[in-house]
């Protein structure tokens, strides 16, 4: 009895010794091999200062496990025949690890030098669709303020990588769109 304990606890700290548990400010779980594996934790920071759960992904399964409530508004979603229509959702597009993963692919931002010199600031919206398979798909400027700054941020919307997790309805997943701002803004001097 004591040579199968011993042989199953050898065999376990074999097999845990490549996996590393990873802890930032925006989310923790556990590294094997450089990928992220099992469930992971993703957190974010309320007005007051306080860290909250807002996902919980099982990255082996690739399976949303949990998900911090949010506003019960319609979301844009495709229907059947291809129209748009705004539909309550069990939960919208969810980018994995949420917004503190995804920021820094929006700060990736270059400020284009016709926007600099002309004193050109503002906010572009990016509306991306997001497929039933989580892929961003069909990303277009909705609102811009010109100057090289709508395409800019298009070309940084079109790098995001495909890790979102579709909007669904009941247990379906469904095609829908979300906006993403980018911010730009000049430095004081």
């Amino acid at each position: 009895m004591k040579k199968i304990l011993f042989l199953c606890l050898l065999i376990c700290s074999f097999s845990a010794r490549g996996q590393k548990l990873r802890k930032t400010d925006a989310g923790s779980g556990l590294i094997d091999k450089g990928d992220k594996t099992g469930l992971w934790e993703y957190y974010a920071y309320t007005r007051d200062g306080s860290q909250v759960i807002t996902q919980k992904y099982d990255h082996t399964a690739k399976k949303l496990v949990f998900f911090r409530p949010f506003d019960e508004v319609p979301y844009p979603v495709k229907n059947a025949s291809g129209e748009w229509t705004r539909q309550q959702v069990t939960h919208p597009i969810f980018f994995i690890g949420g917004d503190a993963a995804l920021a820094p692919y929006m700060s990736k931002l270059n400020y284009p030098a016709a926007a600099q010199s002309k004193n050109v600031q503002g906010r572009v919206l990016v509306s991306i669709v997001v497929d039933t398979l989580g892929h961003a798909i069909d990303q277009q400027v909705v609102v811009g303020i010109g100057a090289g700054c709508d395409e800019e941020a298009l070309r940084v919307a079109r790098t995001i990588p495909d890790e979102w997790i579709p909007a669904h309805i009941g247990s379906q997943a469904v095609v829908s769109r979300l906006e993403i701002p980018f911010t730009f803004r000049l430095q004081a001097r």
